[in-house]
């Protein structure tokens, strides 16, 4: 088994780059079920912003990219429950990021997880803190 940083994934799911992008598709390509390729949580965190923010790829895009990732036999996903959970919640609206904290949280026993970011207290996994 060998980790994939996020760069190589992005290169391969974009193909924007000819060098980079066609050797990490020889690398992705060579992975089996036997032999395979593993990605972290932090790597899927990265993995939606920079598709988000540096390719404006939209949310549902990016939740079809990050699942067929999911469903790859080839790959061992890190806490695959939890990205799974997030994935749902952000085409639900909440930010990707905001959506792994409330729960990792929540697999962690938390009752919520409080913040100042108001958009991601709407989730019902988070409270809003409220200041003076």
């Amino acid at each position: 088994m060998i980790g994939l940083d996020t760069n190589v994934i992005v290169r391969y799911l974009v193909q924007d780059e000819p060098e980079q992008s066609a050797t990490a598709s020889a690398v992705i390509d060579a992975l089996t079920a036997e032999d395979p390729g593993f990605l972290s949580l932090v790597t899927f965190v990265e993995l939606y912003w920079v598709l988000r923010r540096a390719y404006r790829i939209s949310t549902a895009r990016c939740a079809e990219l990050i699942a067929s990732l999911l469903n790859a036999r080839e790959l061992r996903i890190d806490q695959e429950s939890v990205v799974r959970a997030s994935l749902a919640a952000s085409l639900g609206g909440l930010d990707f990021a905001d959506a792994v904290i409330a729960e990792l949280g929540r697999v962690a026993g938390c009752d919520h997880t409080v913040t100042f970011d108001r958009r991601a207290a709407q989730s019902n996994q988070m409270r809003l803190l409220a200041t003076r």
